[in-house]
């Protein structure tokens, strides 16, 4: 072999292995992110050390009783004490002020039911209707208690002297109609026979009218904010993502695909919903599969004001980004700046003022029912 032919497989060889190391290079660099592994957690919160097997058990130092090593313990317990002048002062949350949840006139049409006796719980399960709508409209019967003198859901082994049933004006699947109306006149009345009561329907054309216009006052105050985040280079896996939306509180959701942020109280809709590619979620290997963008979501009229969901979805959308590296769009995928941002936070302020104004206030039970 000659000294060209030498040269030439030389560089060819030299050429080979730098396509093939720039095609690993991209590969890595353009494979989607991982979750990274984390220390296992006792209990208590705490990373759990890890401890090499060893052969003397008596090895293991024992703390004794009140020595901590300098640290600061803190003051005793038994030293703390609660006024209770002072703890009747505490603010009380605004949920706890809210109208008390069932048939409200607000956003119900009722009939009341007048039984001729009092009516058993169990009896007034018995004649209930099968389903609870009407067309799209959730539909409820609720009993006055003669015990406690409440208007509830009727329960076995109580007793009621009244009855009221009641359907929802409107929802998001639109005001309610005159066939709609009529199947709730009939659910009614059907229960109204089983029971021996006497019904009393409201006008239907006033009620469809009154429907209409809550109907109109919601679509024109119904605000659903979505965000994107876009990946800038790398793509996510679903991994990855859990676990930077973790370190932000977010927990797993009902569905692949989604989490949510929860609220300060248990029992309440999520502040923020964090969605991705169900298909992703749901791949055999998640790790190889690519996320190119999350949506970063807020139901405005679900969530109370005082919880600043705005502003918690700005915090979130931003420290995403930051670990992430992301950039924040809107829903086209067109990047949003941050200026863009303050004229939205103003227009929400506005919002609750109106929704507050129709005692619709977000957050609230009423509000909850009737932007669902």
């Amino acid at each position: 072999m000659s000294t060209l032919q030498l040269s030439l497989a030389i560089i060819g060889g030299l050429v080979l292995a730098l396509i093939v190391a720039y095609n690993t290079w991209t590969s890595r660099r353009n494979a989607p992110k991982r979750a990274l592994p984390q220390e296992p957690v006792d209990p208590a919160g705490e990373p759990t050390q890890r401890q090499e097997p060893g052969f003397d058990a008596g090895a293991a130092v024992a703390v004794p009783p009140g020595e901590f090593h300098g640290l600061d313990r803190g003051p005793d317990p038994s030293e703390h004490a609660v006024d209770a002048d002072e703890a009747l002062q505490l603010p009380v949350p605004p949920f706890s002020l809210e109208r008390r949840p069932g048939l409200d006139p607000l956003i119900d049409v009722i009939a009341s039911l007048q039984p001729e006796h009092v009516v058993s719980g169990d009896a007034a399960l018995a004649a209930l209707p099968p389903t609870r709508r009407a067309g799209s409209k959730p539909f409820a019967i609720e009993g006055l208690n003669e015990a406690n003198q409440q208007w509830e859901t009727p329960a076995p082994g109580q007793r009621y002297q009244s009855f009221q049933a009641g359907v929802q004006l409107a929802n998001r699947m639109g005001a309610l109609n005159e066939i709609e109306f009529s199947e709730f006149v009939v659910k009614a009345q059907a229960f109204a026979d089983a029971i021996n009561a006497a019904p009393d329907f409201p006008d239907m054309l006033q009620e469809v009218a009154r429907a209409r216009e809550l109907d109109q006052f919601a679509s024109d105050h119904d605000a659903q904010l979505m965000f994107m985040l876009r990946a800038r280079q790398a793509a996510w896996s679903p991994g990855y993502v859990q676990q930077n939306a973790a370190r932000l509180g977010f927990v797993p959701g009902a569905m692949p695909g989604r989490l949510v942020l929860p609220a300060s109280a248990q029992g309440l809709p999520p502040l923020l919903t964090l969605g991705y590619d169900t298909q992703a979620a749901l791949a055999e290997d998640p790790d190889q599969s690519a996320i190119r963008d999350i949506t970063l979501s807020l139901d405005v009229a679900q969530v109370h004001r005082t919880e600043q969901p705005f502003a918690r979805l700005r915090d979130v959308g931003a420290a995403l980004c930051e670990a992430m590296d992301g950039v924040l769009c809107d829903q086209n995928g067109q990047p949003l700046p941050a200026m863009a941002m303050d004229p939205i936070a103003a227009d929400l302020e506005l919002l609750y003022d109106q929704l507050d104004g129709r005692d619709l206030s977000a957050g609230s039970v009423l509000a909850r029912r009737l932007f669902s």
